[in-house]
């Protein structure tokens, strides 16, 4: 898919300082990244931390994303879990008119083995009404997507079209992109090894600090599509040590942390996950006035 090439970004969920949804600074935020050129949305992934959002909050958080796009870009949606059951109810039950995709997770915890995880997608794919984007990240779900597992389920399904890659191994991202069908996307999860990735054969990324500083980042991964490598190198460079900040103290808190400086939200965050400390919140601070 053409459209889901290039820069997407996986949304934050804002929150006021009384743990509610801030939907205000939710469009705020979709505004911001769109207006600075990424191509497309991921909505409730792990970065939007949805697994502390009720069921009626998630439903406000997407309400809220697609009204603020009114149409503009392509939108994906999380839709996984470790109880296939139930991702797949989901699945017959969504309205999904508004989405181009929709990105799943390998299951977590459960540790099933390659065959358990093949399972798992067929039976996603034979459900999902639009095309699936797997997401393989073991770091988060404790068991590795092993490259032939992906080709076996691209093969086999044509309407899984893509792989979220954030296993952080170069070697098997290349192994995908080598052996993968003709147009399936190869898409990094992993923001410090995007450009390599690309410039390997990868379609693009889904970004956190790509909506932090969306108009460096989107641009560095255009520039890698054309194979302008000098140039992508250079926004690189410039926003590396941002990318090893950001995740430094977990995810989404340094992000929340690049938001509250640039004015567009608070950095709270819900428990289990806390903010970043002071030292690190003042070195995000320095870099995001120096970059915006």
């Amino acid at each position: 898919m053409q459209s889901l090439v290039g820069t997407g970004v996986a949304l934050v969920t804002p929150f006021k300082k009384d743990f509610s949804v801030d939907t205000e600074a939710l469009k705020r935020i979709v505004n911001f990244v769109i207006d600075g050129g990424v191509e497309y949305l991921v909505v409730l992934g792990t970065t939007a931390e949805t697994a502390t959002l009720t069921a009626d909050e998630q439903e406000l958080v997407i309400a809220t994303i697609i009204e603020a796009n009114n149409g503009r870009l392509p939108l994906v949606l999380g839709v996984g879990g470790n109880n296939t059951y139930k991702v797949v109810e989901e699945l017959k039950s969504r309205d999904f008119s508004k989405f181009s995709a929709i990105l799943s997770v390998s299951p977590y915890y459960n540790k099933p083995t390659q065959e358990g995880i093949y399972q798992h997608f067929k039976a996603i794919a034979e459900a999902s009404p639009v095309p699936v984007i797997l997401y393989n990240v073991p770091g988060r779900t404790a068991s590795n997507m092993l490259p032939s597992t992906v080709v076996r389920l691209a093969n086999d399904f044509k309407n899984i079209i893509g792989i979220k890659e954030a296993a952080g191994d170069i070697v098997q991202a290349m192994k995908l992109i080598q052996n993968a069908p003709k147009g399936f996307l190869v898409i990094s999860g992993d923001d410090m090894i995007t450009l390599p990735m690309v410039l390997a054969g990868g379609s693009g990324v889904i970004s956190v600090i790509g909506e932090g500083f969306p108009k460096q980042f989107s641009e560095m991964v255009r520039l890698g599509l054309q194979r302008k490598v000098d140039e992508a190198y250079q926004l690189h460079y410039l926003l590396a040590d941002s990318i090893d900040m950001i995740f430094e103290q977990g995810n989404p808190a340094g992000i929340k942390e690049v938001f509250k400086t640039l004015g567009l939200s608070e950095n709270t965050l819900r428990l289990p996950l806390v903010n970043v400390n002071q030292d690190l919140a003042a070195r995000l601070e320095n870099f995001t006035k120096k970059i915006s």
